[in-house]
């Protein structure tokens, strides 16, 4: 990927706060919306999900997930152009006694700081998402599939 390409990426996960996760229902795709925030090392994405959520259920029965983050549209730039990520990985429901937990609670907190509340609700959980591929899309005809190695590097630039 070239360096433009690279930096596109970055500006496009860290300045976009929403993503669509997909996870398995009974085999089935389930697609539904998920604010995420990104590890400081740039391994992993956080989500904050209640357990009275399906997309939660799913990721606890099947840990393979996906998760796309679109630019926001524009008028200037048709559809088939916008910037967008398809990230394969797989989610772990993190124990909230791990220092990982704490580490992640606050770098969500810190992205999203009216979600603190939420915190004290025991039904919600943090999970952290390993990409293990990605298909980023830079604008048309500019898509590159990347290996989690490269998509992790990409964030942490």
């Amino acid at each position: 990927m070239s360096i433009d390409q690279t930096q596109s990426l970055h500006t496009l996960i860290t300045t976009q706060h929403l993503a669509a996760l997909g996870t398995v229902q009974g085999g089935e795709p389930f697609v539904s919306m998920v604010p995420f925030a990104i590890e400081p090392n740039g391994g992993k994405l956080i989500i904050h999900v209640s357990t009275l959520a399906a997309h939660t259920k799913h990721m606890l029965e099947n840990a393979r997930v996906s998760l796309m983050v679109m630019a926001a549209p524009s008028p200037d730039v048709s559809a088939q152009a916008t910037a967008r990520v398809t990230i394969q990985g797989v989610a772990t429901q993190l124990d909230k006694a791990s220092s990982e937990y704490e580490e992640a609670k606050t770098v969500y907190v810190e992205r999203f700081p009216q979600s603190l509340d939420l915190f004290g609700f025991a039904d919600f959980s943090l999970f952290a998402i390993a990409p293990t591929s990605a298909r980023f899309v830079a604008g048309f005809a500019q898509a590159k599939t990347l290996g989690a190695e490269d998509f992790c590097a990409a964030l942490s630039t």
